[in-house]
């Protein structure tokens, strides 16, 4: 028992969820909420969680999710980051950063403003 328990820890550590950015925004109208995360499925489910149930930090972000409806709304990837050759890397926080940047720069040259906090 205790070997398949081991088994499972050491499958669970190698891993890779899919990183990258998500974007939610209406599908009318010039807003748009932008995140990086290292788990894109996990972070995608909890954020159409928290709007669901009213719990979002971005409180803007949440009213306008609340007056137009879900259905009114897009979330989806972005773009995807691949990872990197060596195996030993885990923390990808800085070029999850600066890939944000890059595109909440294209998105505000777009038109596109940011739901403020």
């Amino acid at each position: 028992m205790m070997d398949r328990k081991k088994e499972l820890k050491m499958q669970y550590k190698q891993m890779k969820p899919d990183m990258g950015l998500i974007v939610v925004r209406p599908k009318s109208g010039n807003k748009f909420f932008l995140q990086a995360t290292q788990n894109l499925k996990g972070f995608m489910n909890r954020i159409i969680f928290q709007l669901d149930t009213g719990r979002h930090p971005n409180r803007e972000l949440q009213k306008a999710w609340q007056e137009l409806g879900k259905n009114n709304f897009m979330v989806e990837v972005l773009e995807k980051l691949e990872y990197d050759e060596d195996e030993s890397k885990t923390d990808y926080s800085d070029e999850l950063a600066l890939l944000e940047l890059e595109w909440r720069e294209k998105l505000l040259a777009q038109g596109l403003e940011p739901y403020v906090k």
